[in-house]
């Protein structure tokens, strides 16, 4: 017997992949709503082969429904996911607005699973920021074995990340470039066509901007609150996939080869690894893959127990989607959901 879920923001990137990985691994789905705001409500999504009409938000019922995958946004989310979580269905949020609520776990499967015990607190479980999914699924295996102490982090970001008005205003730009049109910026700070803008999210009080306070603080949680991290995240001109450049100094020694094997033993992880031309995964290669893949790993001979290392993902699927169905997978086999009443 399967479930029932909603998935509210059914008409986005992040919504649309969900309900195509939800069919991809076989969840085990008796009834699916795709639920929007208003404006959406009637637009048609696909799910495995049926076709879905977008329910109003305000107006659905959400008491019977099992599960809820959330991807309208942290002002959505405020607004409504602890309302639903009260009428029933767990809520799996994959905005920012409840990552860092005490009551609410923040969750990587293949890194913190023992956290979702906590969730009926508030019935909500927070999927985390996009960059910070990829990267700690690489940084726990070697946490385990020696012990992180600091991590520096310089993140390229793809225009999904913000969204369909992030990957349109790329498109738009290039051809406009090309055709000498108009490439004003609209949706960026700064023109992204040809271009690197090292600024995402709002700017806080100390210079840093907030998506680089979130992966400080969401690796702490999720990983280890002793680990001192810093990032700079940069916004780069690629449709799909997240790129992280990662340096990271251990308390004890680990050598790059330990470090491989490791990684390669890892749940959720790709080693692709070889010093030759090509030997390394860029977001090209990634895009539409499930892993997290791993290049370029090497020591860092300026600290004593010091490893570099490449990072990418695709930012839709581990980095949003995949990681919501990961968490309703998780739900699942732990037997922690109670069907809504018939």
């Amino acid at each position: 017997m399967g479930y029932r879920l909603a998935v509210v923001g059914a008409t986005g990137n992040v919504g649309r992949e969900m309900m195509a990985i939800l069919e991809e691994v076989n969840f085990p789905v008796d009834e699916i709503f795709a639920v929007a705001s208003r404006k959406s409500m009637g637009m048609e999504v696909s799910f495995a082969d049926r076709t879905l009409k977008c329910k109003d938000l305000e107006q659905f019922d959400f008491s019977k429904i099992d599960i809820v995958l959330m991807s309208a946004g942290g002002d959505v989310s405020k607004a409504w996911s602890e309302k639903i979580g009260k009428a029933g269905p767990v809520v799996i949020d994959n905005s920012s607005a409840w990552r860092m609520h005490p009551d609410v776990p923040l969750i990587v499967p293949e890194v913190n699973p023992d956290a979702i015990e906590g969730f009926r607190k508030k019935n909500i479980i927070a999927n985390p920021n996009c960059s910070t999914a990829q990267l700690v699924v690489a940084l726990a295996p070697l946490h385990e074995e020696a012990r992180i102490k600091r991590v520096v982090v310089s993140t390229y970001q793809s225009v999904s990340g913000a969204g369909k008005a992030g990957m349109d205003e790329l498109w738009d730009q290039t051809k406009a470039i090309y055709g000498l049109g108009d490439a004003t910026p609209k949706k960026f700070t700064k023109q992204i066509a040809f271009n690197a803008i090292p600024h995402i999210d709002v700017f806080l009080p100390d210079g840093s901007t907030k998506e680089e306070w979130k992966m400080a603080a969401e690796t702490k949680k999720i990983l280890d609150p002793k680990i001192e991290l810093t990032a700079t995240c940069v916004r780069v001109p690629v449709f799909v996939g997240h790129s992280e450049a990662v340096n990271i100094e251990f308390h004890s020694p680990i050598t790059e080869d330990e470090a491989r094997e490791i990684l390669r033993e890892s749940p959720g992880i790709v080693v692709v690894d070889k010093r030759e031309d090509g030997g390394y995964i860029t977001p090209v290669d990634c895009a539409g893959e499930f892993p997290v893949y791993i290049s370029r790993i090497r020591k860092d001979p300026t600290v004593e127990h010091g490893l570099n290392l490449w990072c990418v993902s695709d930012n839709l699927r581990k980095g949003a989607a995949l990681n919501a169905v990961q968490i309703a997978q998780l739900l699942d086999e732990r037997g922690l959901l109670e069907r809504a009443s018939a």
